[in-house]
């Protein structure tokens, strides 16, 4: 899969995305991805898998409020009243990247990988899945103080499950 990722990868973490794209190819649909506290991860894994690129549509990385606001359309008033780590936020995050696409579905995750500030819970991840025609989906996970790279690769498996959901 990855040259680059695969010697930090758990291999079924890699077979997993391995089947999850081949799956959004021969449903022939396309993807977006909105990250924060991933930081690109799961777009640089989703564009790893050679013979599926034509899968993937573009991603987002929006660390910021700001970013989130301008390239999602993310509002400040969801920003002010819920944090940029909530339910809200992570849906409008998703709808946005889907709505600023060409892709079927998108993917959205914010949180707080670590270490947080004195009222930010570590570990904190919220996710939403965005397909036209559906329901937006959330899930909220708390993976603890785990560290930085175990909650962004937590995640990938949390992305990885409810895009295979959102296939069906």
């Amino acid at each position: 899969m990855s040259e680059t990722l695969s010697s930090v990868l758990p291999r079924e973490v890699e077979q997993e995305i391995t089947r999850l794209l081949h799956a959004v190819c021969d449903a022939n649909l396309r993807l977006a991805t909105a990250e924060s506290c991933t930081g690109g991860l799961l777009a640089s894994l989703l564009t790893d898998v050679q013979g599926c690129g034509h899968a993937f549509d573009r991603s987002f990385v929006a660390y910021t409020g700001a970013a989130k606001r301008e390239m999602l359309g993310v509002s400040a008033a969801t920003l002010e009243r819920y944090g940029a780590v909530s339910r809200a936020v992570a849906i409008e995050m998703a709808e946005g990247a889907l709505k600023n696409s060409d892709a079927d579905v998108a993917f959205a995750v914010t949180g707080f990988a670590g270490p947080g500030g004195d009222c930010d819970e570590e570990g904190l991840v919220h996710f939403a899945c965005a397909r036209k025609g559906r329901d937006t989906v959330h899930e909220e996970a708390h993976f603890g103080p785990a560290g930085r790279g175990q909650v962004r690769l937590e995640c990938v498996g949390r992305m990885v499950t409810m895009l295979r959901e959102m296939l069906k």
